[in-house]
């Protein structure tokens, strides 16, 4: 059984609920791949269920479009387009730019203490090529800037993009070679969070996104 579908049944929640977490986390964390096929028997063999939670799974996942469903031929996992990269992150540029000023005026001594932490863990997981660790902490440096904002409305618009956020993420990651930009930005980033600057942090996190933007399109076109 692949480790990804494992599911947990020591829990009170809903089977269904249980399956459709567990495909819907491997689809945002790139353990199933855009294009790939999605068979409800083939599942539901791998995660020891029937083939009606699988199939509830599926239609969810239609709903919040990170499935596709071609007919005659079954449900696919949705691609990565272009245009869908550039719509995200142009609202997560905005939101990610508002979230950086705000922190370089409101983070307290222990969010600045956090962001610095992340900083030096990032650079170990670049030194160590380790890809997982790069997410994780890429992902963990971005929300403690959101929270650095104290801004709870910002906080939630910029937590609806998260799922469609970390699928690009991932993407990026994967196939990145070098992320000494990255570790620049982010060193940047702090920096200006620390002198309170919130017009220069919300230049970096905007040109931050776009560095992002540039990559993940570069890479889709290429496929």
């Amino acid at each position: 059984m692949d480790n990804f579908l494992k599911i947990d049944m020591d829990t009170y929640k809903p089977l269904r609920e249980i399956v459709f977490t567990t495909m819907r986390e491997a689809i945002i964390n790139g353990d199933f791949k855009p294009g790939q096929r999605l068979m409800e028997v083939q599942l539901a063999e791998q995660m020891g269920v029937s083939r009606t939670p699988v199939r509830e799974a599926i239609r969810k996942l239609e709903l919040e479009g990170l499935v596709v469903m071609v007919p005659r031929k079954g449900a696919y996992v949705a691609g990565l387009s272009s245009e869908d990269v550039k719509e995200v992150l142009e609202i997560r540029a905005v939101l990610e730019g508002l979230a950086a000023s705000l922190a370089a005026k409101n983070a307290s001594a222990a969010d600045i203490e956090q962001l610095q932490e992340i900083v030096e863990k990032f650079k170990v997981a670049a030194e160590e090529k380790d890809v997982v660790r790069l997410i994780n902490f890429d992902s963990d440096f971005h929300d403690v800037m959101y929270r650095a904002s104290k801004n709870k409305k910002l906080i939630q618009l910029i937590s609806a993009l998260r799922e469609q956020v970390q699928r690009f993420r991932v993407a990026y990651f994967t196939k990145i070679r070098s992320t000494q930009t990255l570790i620049e930005e982010h060193n940047d980033l702090v920096s200006s969070i620390v002198n309170n600057e919130p017009d220069r942090a919300r230049a970096i996190a905007e040109k931050h996104i776009s560095t992002t933007e540039k990559l993940i399109t570069s890479i889709e076109e290429k496929r």
